[in-house]
């Protein structure tokens, strides 16, 4: 990402065992998909009745013979990745193909968007001015690092609780990762602040559209039933989370022996510089440069929130006048307009601005790849109709219980099926028209569904390879999945233990 990473192979260099190594991401996603690919083989195929809406209805799920037959299933393993990237979802049938007609169901858009961030930051770099800014930065706060991972996650998950702030993200560690290694922690931290700060306020989604606006709507009640439950949620796993890695941050400051991930060539640097006399003063041209920087990623964020939705509490809210509502494709093309008005305020030439251009998307075609695959696992499970299946067995599991343990089982049994279908809207749209009913049997309010839910997958989506967030992070942040598991595995428990906490005190209350 910086300069700085381009230092001779003088520097402390992740420990590598003897033994077995962790495979990369890709290949991560490689044997996920073979193995979601084989394991549907063995779950019967089944489908609910949908309603106008296209709504499963309760009670009218029945096994159907598979629509596939095997060279059909082949074919379809080997088109996840094209599928994964511009699949078409047929509306008539439900199948993804790359030559069917109907709604985009592939990840085109976001892997585009990647591609264009890698630009945008490249170029950014190659004026110089956040090199700069971030040395100067880090050595104002070389004794405050603190203090800057817990400003960053705490707005993080204000904007994951209220808008599903969750892919948006990669475009920030560009600007982090450095940062991070500037004020002395490795990439681990970076990685920390950004996936698990807006992650854990996606988990406590209080008026998020995609997440919590979907489903209250598929169960029948308002976007603000149960918002005190999930308020209450987001400050305590909140606090949690942020306490979590900053006691990791401060250890590997201390010690960076104690890094899990190591350190690569000219990470250390960036810390000794920020450590030793004051960097040389921005220029005009990058305090031009640092401004735009910061316009682009505000009016992202402004550009993404659904403005009405949020301020009234009403999931079907007409957008206000003055709302964007875009989405990936417009932020591509935000990114890369972006990067020529910044390569043209720098004055860096048209034949250097193209070359950057073009190393920049180069640089970031690997998570991008990532994103690709992880989607088409979930077209495998579409297309082989299994995921139904699954949602017919989580209806079962939660008959006949006690309000608590009816909340518990609710968020454990959509963990599973947040693995499958990582995206919030998608989940909630299959999954609350079948489960939320069932609040009626168990006499506790169906906003407790809702919670329990979304809790089961923000939970999932902290550390599930199937998610662009997880992958494509651990990617852009250049740290292994399996360390990124090591790091997060003992906050997936406490925060695991939480949540139950939450869902059995709100039944039991209700």
């Amino acid at each position: 990402m910086s300069s700085a990473e381009a230092s001779p192979d003088t520097e402390e260099q992740p420990p590598e065992g003897r033994g077995f190594r962790f495979p990369s991401a890709l290949t991560v996603l490689a044997i996920v998909t073979i193995a979601v690919w084989a394991l549907a083989f063995l779950i019967p195929s089944g489908q609910y009745e949908r309603d106008a809406d296209g709504k499963p209805v309760q009670g009218s799920f029945r096994e159907i013979s598979s629509p596939q037959d095997f060279v059909q299933r082949l074919n379809d393993l080997f088109l996840s990745p094209v599928n994964g990237l511009y699949g078409i979802q047929d509306t008539q049938t439900g199948q993804v193909a790359p030559d069917n007609s109907g709604d985009l169901y592939g990840s085109a858009a976001v892997f585009l968007f990647v591609l264009a961030i890698g630009a945008f930051i490249t170029v950014v770099f190659a004026t110089g001015a956040l090199d700069r800014g971030i040395a100067r930065l880090a050595h104002r706060l070389r004794t405050r690092g603190a203090v800057l991972i817990i400003a960053i996650m705490a707005v993080f998950s204000l904007l994951g609780s209220v808008e599903g702030f969750a892919e948006e993200t990669l475009g920030f560690y560009g600007l982090i990762v450095p940062l991070m290694l500037a004020l002395g922690y490795d990439r681990m931290v970076a990685t920390g602040t950004i996936i698990l700060g807006a992650g854990v306020g996606v988990l406590c989604s209080t008026v998020n559209p995609f997440a919590t606006g979907v489903a209250s709507s598929a169960a029948g009640i308002s976007l603000g039933d149960g918002i005190v439950l999930r308020l209450l949620m987001l400050v305590v796993l909140t606090a949690v989370t942020i306490a979590y890695v900053v006691r990791y941050a401060a250890r590997v400051k201390a010690d960076p022996s104690r890094s899990i991930v190591g350190f690569l060539p000219g990470d250390r640097e960036q810390a000794e510089a920020s450590a030793g006399t004051e960097p040389e003063p921005l220029t005009g041209t990058h305090k031009i440069v640092l401004v735009a920087v910061t316009v682009t990623f505000v009016f992202m964020i402004f550009s993404i929130i659904p403005w009405a939705q949020v301020l009234t509490g009403d999931a079907d809210a007409t957008p206000y006048g003055w709302e964007l509502d875009w989405s990936f494709a417009q932020l591509a093309a935000l990114f890369i307009v972006a990067a020529v008005v910044v390569g043209v305020l720098a004055r860096l030439g048209e034949k250097k601005l193209s070359a950057t251009l073009i190393q920049g998307a180069g640089d970031f075609v690997s998570p991008a790849l990532i994103i690709m695959l992880a989607r088409g696992v979930t077209v495998i499970m579409n297309n082989s109709k299994v995921t139904d299946t699954v949602l017919h067995s989580m209806e079962g599991a939660v008959s006949g219980t006690s309000s608590a343990v009816f909340g518990i089982l609710i968020f454990v049994v959509n963990l599973p099926l947040a693995f499958l279908i990582p995206s919030t809207s998608g989940h909630a749209t299959l999954a609350m028209p079948i489960l939320a009913p069932l609040a009626d049997f168990a006499d506790v309010p169906r906003a407790l569904v809702v919670t329990a839910w979304q809790a089961a997958s923000g939970w999932m989506n902290l550390w599930v390879p199937t998610t662009a967030v997880i992958m494509g992070g651990v990617s852009l942040a250049k740290v292994g999945y399996n360390q990124y598991l090591r790091f997060v595995a003992p906050l997936l428990a406490i925060l695991f233990v939480l949540i139950c906490g939450f869902v059995a005190l709100g039944a039991g209350l209700s």
